[in-house]
Formats: structure tokens, C-alpha cells, sequence
């Protein structure tokens, strides 16, 4: 990291905390904001400023932040000696471009999920940021969050047994893309997720949805995803759902969890049930099954918000050189999932092994 491109203000004074110079979010539509909220809380960066092609955005956000200097076009602020990093949010399909532009600039970035449009584009950021020496860090938002740190926490415990499956679903009544399709809007968090609690990636997937409303963009999906080790994942996801949910369930040989994100009193509980197969018997028909039905542990979860995490983790990994929690491999993981997905719902929910492309 060359340290003429990141102010130390007072860095060597003990007890001082270090900050950026100038933190740059490009894009203010509904999640853009939100960065700008965070990063002006934060108190680690020196100033905050904002790009949006559409005036009405960026008059919203300065009147909610007046001391935000907001710009049209990215360029001005690329050529800007002081801005140490940027977040980009604005649609998929400009992310690999705009983290180009960034990495080239000698910038860091953080890119709202998913990272890009292809898992060769991820790789190629991937490749650039390491020749540039900054920090690429995607937005898997829900890798910040206490009640999931605490499910993988419960996982890798062994306090579930071996994990037979994982099944997820996000839906709502909207919000309707118009350039991409349900999987690649809502199952990201998901994948995320389903991948910080497997602990690896899995080797196929195959995926079955319908379009109901823009031909080709489906808005309603069921993708399932295979890992070595006989585990399973379900992933659930629709615009045109009744009802809001945000739920996990991940099913052990001695126990189960739900993790339901709505559910803010107790957003995780553990079920003391499972099912035994007697181990001996001398006839068909002394064969049983023994069910299990025990008590329900709802462990404490002090959440917090979760983005206000990631920025924090984003700001430290950029001044210390930190590799951030969810880089950019992380997000070549996702985003190799999504493609094969994609490639799934074109074969009529044919299974698709998942091709990792290798950064160099």
C-alpha cells in the first residue's frame, strides 16, 4: 500500500486512530445511500463523496448529508489524489468496468454483491488488485452480521452432527429487476451464507425457475446446490411472494437450527431433534426408528447493524492491508455458482457442474 495514497492522521501518536483520506460511493439508489449513511457515522474517513448520473439522487443525498460532494461522472474523482478508496452500488452490469477503472486508478474498492457479471471478469479484478496492491472486498452484507457469525460459530462446533442439508429461502413482493433475474438479485446473500456454513464450495448445481412478468428474467427460483460429502443446499428465492421471509434452516444428524432474520427477539433457535436407526435387530420387522423430541435453545445474539460492520472491516483492511473477510475469491465463488445457475435454468434445471476460474 503506498502510504502517500492513505492518511495516518496522528497514526504515530499513541492512542490516535487511524482514518482515510476521501471514501467515494458511486451509485445512490437504494443501497448507495446507506454506504453514505455509514461512512459519515463512522468517523474514519476524512470526507465522503458521491457519483450519480441522476440529479433527483443526488440532491436526496445532499440534502440528508450536506457536507457530501456529489458528481455526475466518476472521472473527476478517479483523478483525485485524495480519494483512497471507493464503493461501487450501482447495477451489475457496470461493476467489472467501474472496479477497472478504480484498481487502475490505484484505489481500492469494495463492489456491492455480486462482484461481477462472469467468474472470468471476478478473476481479472481479482489479478488487478493484487498487481496494484489493494484491497477488493465484495458486499456479502450478511457475512457481517452477529446472528450468522453465530451460526457458523454453532456449526463448526460439532453441536449439530454431521450437516445433512441446508435449506434457504428469501422472498417478497417485489423488488422487480429489470436487467437481472431473481437468482443473481436475491441469491447472493444466500450463496454467501450457505458457503461460510459449508465451509467450501460446492462441485454442481442445477437450478429450475419461470418469468412471469419480463420475458427471460426469471422471478421465481429454486436452486439447488451439491457439495462433496453427501451435503445438500436448497436455495429459494422470488419477487412475487406474499409473505417476507429471510430464513435458514440447517439440518444435523444430532441436531437443527433456524435462523430466521426477521425474528429480531430470538433469530436463532437450536431444536434437540433427530432421528436414530436402532443398531441392532434380528427381523425386518423389529426395524425402527427412534424420533427425538427435546427441548428448543434460543442462544443470545447482540446484533448489530450489519453494514456498519462491513464498513468498518472495509476501512481497517484498506489502512492495515488486511485481507477483507469477504474478498474477492469470495466473490468468484458466488458469482461461479450464479453462472452455472444461469446456465441451469437455460438446460431446463439441468445439473451443471460449477467452474472455478483460477485468478493468475
Amino acid at each position: 500500500m503506498r502510504e502517500s495514497a492513505v492518511r495516518r492522521d496522528g497514526a504515530h501518536r499513541a492512542g490516535a486512530r487511524q482514518r482515510l483520506g476521501t471514501v467515494a460511493v458511486v451509485g445512490l439508489g437504494y443501497w448507495g445511500p446507506n454506504w453514505v449513511r455509514n461512512l459519515q457515522s463512522s468517523g474514519l474517513c476524512d470526507q465522503v463523496v458521491a457519483c450519480d448520473v441522476d440529479s433527483e439522487r443526488r440532491r436526496h443525498v445532499q440534502k440528508l448529508y450536506p457536507s457530501v460532494r456529489t458528481y455526475e461522472q466518476v472521472d473527476p474523482v478517479l483523478a483525485d489524489p485524495a480519494v483512497d478508496a471507493f464503493i461501487i452500488s450501482t447495477p451489475v452490469r457496470t461493476h467489472w468496468e467501474l472496479a477497472q477503472r478504480c484498481l487502475s486508478a490505484g484505489k481500492s474498492v469494495l463492489v456491492e454483491k455480486p462482484l461481477a457479471s462472469s467468474g472470468k471478469q471476478c478473476a481479472e479484478l481479482i489479478e488487478m488488485a493484487a498487481r496494484r496492491g489493494a484491497v477488493l472486498m465484495v458486499g456479502h452484507t450478511f457475512l457481517y452480521s452477529a446472528s450468522v457469525a453465530k451460526l457458523c460459530e454453532i456449526v463448526n462446533s460439532g453441536e449439530l452432527g454431521e450437516i445433512f442439508y441446508i435449506s434457504s429461502t428469501r422472498t417478497n413482493l417485489g423488488l422487480i429487476q429489470q436487467d437481472i433475474n431473481v437468482v443473481w438479485d436475491l441469491a447472493p446473500h444466500d450463496i454467501s451464507i450457505v458457503l461460510a456454513v459449508a465451509g467450501r464450495a460446492p462441485e454442481s448445481v442445477n437450478c429450475h425457475g419461470r418469468s412471469h412478468y419480463n420475458h427471460g428474467i426469471e422471478d421465481v427460483a429454486m436452486l439447488t446446490m451439491n457439495f462433496s460429502g453427501n451435503l445438500i443446499a436448497f436455495v429459494h428465492v422470488s419477487w412475487l411472494d406474499p409473505n417476507k421471509i429471510r430464513r435458514i434452516t440447517v439440518v444435523g444428524s444430532r441436531k437443527m437450527l433456524i435462523y430466521d432474520d426477521i425474528a429480531y427477539q430470538e433469530p436463532i433457535r437450536i431444536y434437540d431433534k433427530g432421528v436414530s436407526v436402532a443398531p441392532y435387530y434380528d427381523t425386518f420387522g423389529e426395524f425402527r426408528y427412534t424420533y427425538r423430541y427435546g427441548d428448543i435453545l434460543a442462544p443470545r445474539v447482540t446484533e448489530h447493524e450489519p453494514l456498519k460492520a462491513e464498513t468498518e472491516h472495509f476501512i481497517d483492511c484498506v489502512l492495515n492491508g488486511r485481507r477483507p473477510r469477504s474478498d474477492g475469491l469470495a466473490g468468484l465463488r458466488v458469482v461461479s455458482v450464479l453462472e452455472s445457475a444461469d446456465a441451469s435454468l437455460r438446460q431446463n434445471g439441468t445439473l451443471v457442474p460449477v467452474k472455478y476460474a483460477v485468478p493468475k
